[in-house]
């Protein structure tokens, strides 16, 4: 069973910097196993859950929302456990609880949320103005 685990999540003012962090397991890549994605997603109240980031380890791609292209980067460690997320130049906009989620499987839709299987409980990240 794929488990998830977010943190780092923080009040901060607008122009400020959070790395979140979401500790990965029940799953192992060794070139043998199903291809898989990692993505960052967000909610903000009374709003839908969107994709921000989302990662291709087999491949080292990259997809990031056009509201984060720039300002956020999604990484994994090189034990592939962790993925982060570094948030530069963070925007009020930016605000909501950001969710871990994984998926098996190629997919054409990297950050729509439905594609994704596996959540984990999520990290609350407020900007300030």
């Amino acid at each position: 069973q794929v488990r998830l685990v977010e943190s780092g999540g923080d009040s901060v003012q607008a122009g400020g910097t959070l790395r979140l962090s979401c500790a990965t397991s029940g799953y192992t890549y060794n070139g043998f196993s199903p291809a898989y994605y990692l993505g960052w997603f967000r909610q903000a109240p009374g709003k839908e859950r969107e994709g921000v980031a989302s990662i291709y380890p087999e491949t080292g791609s990259t997809y990031y929302d056009a509201s984060v292209e720039g300002r956020f980067t999604i990484s994994q460690d090189d034990t592939r456990t962790t993925l982060y997320l570094e948030m530069n130049s963070l925007k009020v906009e930016d605000t909501g609880t950001y969710y871990c989620a994984h998926r098996t499987g190629v997919t054409d839709y990297p950050l729509t949320s439905t594609e994704y299987y596996y959540w984990g409980q999520g990290t609350r990240v407020t900007v300030s103005a």
